[in-house]
């Protein structure tokens, strides 16, 4: 679809003041498509547009709105106005745009919603921030053992237009304990006289309230699943998370773990909507961290400064090869912890594994460190004045830093997952700290029993 071009149809309807026109036009448009023309007007004319939109669009509309625009949106709307669009909105969503609000417009709106209305609100804000009972809804559709299949499709015509999903229907007892799913291409095939627990599938995969909702999504992206079920402590059903939260989390999860990885605090708004103050805040304590443990490095080669001066010629072959063996096994050990970090984000690994992948990483190593290690040698050797005894010795402190750097990166993040910490924290700034360390005790070390001079 050519955005570009009926953005331009709708703006000369707009212009001309033509509102029928405008309304018709936009009742034609997908409902991401019209969020995303909103966002390219100013507030007073987002809210003469948003005005022209069918009571049952509107929700939609607004629900693929960003935070900043709706809640322009919501301060500008009169109260009734504000709680039309919140009852029309699914619960899920409507939970999820209420606690990014400013707490007093927040008051304002639920002292104005139905009372019952007003108390589901509550009580899914109650729950844990981040929490599977945060993202679930209540709109699915649900049956008690002894329902027909024909009395379940009357209720299915009955209620589905006002159901987030009605893919899969879900079978309770009298206590509302889930005890199985159907789906609903088995009822459209079933005779109308079958009872619908015959049908359903009792192998629940389901999740709790309390659960946090990178587990849910692990569990979806699992099993394969358009949603899952959201039961009690007691096994009750109380909602249900459908596959289009699950894609947020999986957004929202994967760009925290880039931002711990590069050594930033996660942060909540994009990056064009954060402010520079917060921005550098967000970086400024990793920073601060890897600056200062960074001066262990420094604290190694003023260590070995007198080492260096006393080699004379080989003190400075040995300093200008530095960057070069940091580098390599900072590179290597981040190639061993983003592949690790991947593995247990999507479960293919666990802390258990460490021997198997210790293993594993350490024979990519060897392969590695031999190679590079070979083609430092002959570069040293033949593209340099310096001796072929200098060239052995980076070389073969070369291969020892990519054993080790192989080493830490593949372990330190299993290390902080059996401590219950993020693995993205193990990630490449750490990392390339440690080994830069690493890689200079080992260059020193062997420089100083192959030339046999003294710290």
């Amino acid at each position: 679809m050519d955005f570009e071009r009926i953005k331009n149809k709708l703006d000369a309807l707009l212009e001309a003041g033509k509102k029928a026109e405008l309304r018709g036009a936009l009742t034609m448009l997908n409902e991401v498509d019209i969020a995303e023309y909103l966002q390219t007007l100013d507030n007073e004319k987002v809210l003469m547009v948003f005005r022209l939109l069918p009571k049952d669009i509107s929700a939609e509309v607004f629900a693929y709105m960003d935070n900043d625009q709706r809640t322009r949106l919501m301060e500008a709307l009169d109260d009734n106005e504000a709680m039309r669009i919140i009852d029309e909105m699914f619960i899920d969503d409507a939970v999820d745009f209420l606690e990014e609000l400013p707490a007093g417009v927040v008051k304002r709106m639920l002292a104005n919603a139905d009372p019952s209305k007003r108390d589901l609100i509550n009580q899914f804000l109650r729950y844990p921030e981040n929490s599977a009972g945060r993202i679930m809804t209540i709109e699915y559709i649900e049956f008690h053992v002894g329902t027909t299949v024909g009395q379940a499709m009357a209720e299915i015509r009955r209620t589905a237009p006002d159901k987030e999903t009605i893919n899969t229907l879900y079978v309770l007892d009298d206590r509302r304990v889930l005890l199985g799913t159907v789906g609903l291409r088995q009822v459209l095939l079933a005779d109308d006289g079958r009872r619908i627990e015959e049908l359903m599938n009792q192998q629940v995969i389901s999740v709790r309230t309390t659960d946090d909702q990178e587990l849910v999504a692990d569990t979806v992206r699992k099993y394969d699943l358009l949603s899952i079920p959201v039961v009690d402590h007691e096994d009750r059903l109380v909602g249900i998370v459908t596959v289009d939260d699950i894609v947020d989390v999986i957004e929202e999860e994967n760009t925290e773990d880039f931002e711990k990885m590069a050594a930033m605090l996660p942060s909540e708004d994009t990056y064009l909507k954060t402010s520079v103050l917060r921005l550098a805040w967000h970086r400024f304590p990793w920073l601060l961290i890897l600056m200062i443990s960074a001066m262990f490095t420094g604290g190694i080669i003023t260590h070995f400064e007198d080492v260096l001066a006393s080699a004379q010629g080989i003190g400075v072959a040995i300093v200008s090869c530095i960057p070069m063996l940091m580098d390599t096994g900072g590179n290597c050990g981040a190639q061993a912890s983003t592949l690790v970090i991947r593995g247990l984000a999507l479960g293919e690994v666990s802390p258990r594994d460490v021997g198997r992948i210790l293993w594993k990483e350490l024979r990519v190593a060897v392969l590695l460190g031999v190679v590079l290690s070979i083609v430092n040698f002959l570069r040293i050797w033949w593209f340099t004045a310096y001796s072929r005894d200098v060239a052995f010795v980076v070389s073969l402190a070369m291969f020892c830093t990519i054993v080790i750097a192989k080493a830490i990166g593949s372990t330190l993040p299993l290390a902080a997952k059996a401590v219950h910490l993020d693995p993205a924290l193990m990630a490449s700034p750490i990392i390339t700290t440690i080994v830069d360390a690493a890689s200079l005790l080992i260059l020193f070390t062997i420089a100083t029993s192959m030339f046999h001079i003294g710290a």
